[in-house]
């Protein structure tokens, strides 16, 4: 059975940083669902400046929508003493850990977003879908069987996207998760492996629903073959080819994951296939007349975004390979960095 409910509960974690990539996931969230007239956007806010505050607020102005609830945002590394580790992003996205903390008991699904996505239809079936007694329903994520491993699982347990999560929270409650998350980070002193949704993962894998990749649409979706996709990153139980490619002809929600294929849309120069789409909503919005960044990543970063554009993609994708679904988890088991 469906679940049905009038609100949409959206929640976001950001910090300034992320601010502007937020309202441009913001703007396209209500510009394509224009028909749910009742949708209340809450902030988990690490730092966001008062400028972009009003810039954030100006957006639910122009779709005549409710002001976002800012909360602000649980600091990790203060409440357990320890660092932590940041995977990608920033420290904010520990804050949905605590997302129990933010809503009262008679809210009971929220839909967490990263900054990241780009909403380009209705959500409404992705809202009321059933989850079938789980607690989370995430994407499937491309990892190796070492990567599990690494949080105490088993060889062909799901591993999930954080990106997009739709939640029951009072399964999430009953459960405890925010209890048995911050258990498992301070079993790890915070060396956890893909930081805050390593934690989730090895907490909730045995407890989600699997999306249909139209609701989570990854870069490497679009970035790679789907041969290629599968020896860069030797996937457990993935998808289809045929599963990915109707969701790609049938998008919901695109999320610009970074990676070393290629510049998100936010940068100069960008060549995600997806770029002018975001560039779209960004020019729907008060950053619309601004610049985008340079490229701001760190050099390794660069030089291994060159070297990969420069020689055979056939080469480059065995090399990347080798190391994404084995070096890498074994790194990270060795120096738990």
């Amino acid at each position: 059975m469906a679940f049905q409910h009038d609100e949409y509960q959206i929640v976001y974690a950001s910090d300034d940083g992320y601010a502007e990539v937020l309202g441009v996931s913001l703007t396209s969230l209500f510009e394509n669902n224009q028909d749910a007239t009742n949708i209340q956007v809450t902030i988990l806010d690490s730092g966001i400046s008062s400028t972009n505050h009003e810039r954030i607020e100006e957006i639910c102005r122009k779709y005549d929508r409710p002001l976002p609830r800012w909360v602000k945002a649980v600091d990790i590394e203060k409440r357990l003493s320890i660092s932590v580790n940041i995977d990608r992003g920033s420290l904010s996205q520990y804050a949905r850990i605590f997302i129990s903390d933010v809503y009262d008991n008679d809210i009971d699904r929220v839909l967490y977003l990263d900054c990241d996505t780009l909403i380009v239809s209705s959500i409404a079936n992705l809202w009321n879908l059933s989850m079938q007694g789980n607690i989370v329903a995430a994407l499937k994520d491309a990892f190796s069987e070492m990567y599990r491993q690494n949080i105490n699982l088993q060889k062909r347990d799901i591993m999930f996207n954080s990106g997009v999560m739709l939640i029951d929270l009072n399964q999430w409650r009953k459960q405890q998760v925010e209890k048995s998350v911050l258990e498992f980070i301070l079993s790890k002193n915070g060396k956890v492996q893909q930081g805050d949704q390593g934690a989730l993962n090895a907490v909730l894998s045995k407890k989600t629903k699997v999306l249909n990749p139209q609701y989570n649409l990854v870069s490497i979706f679009f970035d790679l073959t789907y041969e290629q996709l599968k020896k860069y990153r030797r996937p457990v139980d993935f998808y289809t080819e045929a599963e990915i490619e109707t969701a790609k002809s049938n998008p919901v929600i695109i999320h610009f994951t970074s990676s070393f294929y290629n510049r998100r849309p936010w940068f100069q120069e960008s060549d995600h296939v997806k770029a002018n789409q975001w560039l779209t909503y960004r020019k729907m919005g008060p950053w619309g007349n601004e610049f985008v960044l340079p490229d701001t990543r760190g050099g390794i970063k660069k030089i291994i975004y060159g070297i990969y554009h420069r020689i055979p993609r056939g080469i480059s994708l065995t090399i990347a390979g080798v190391l994404q679904a084995y070096v890498r988890p074994m790194k990270y088991k060795i120096t738990g960095r």
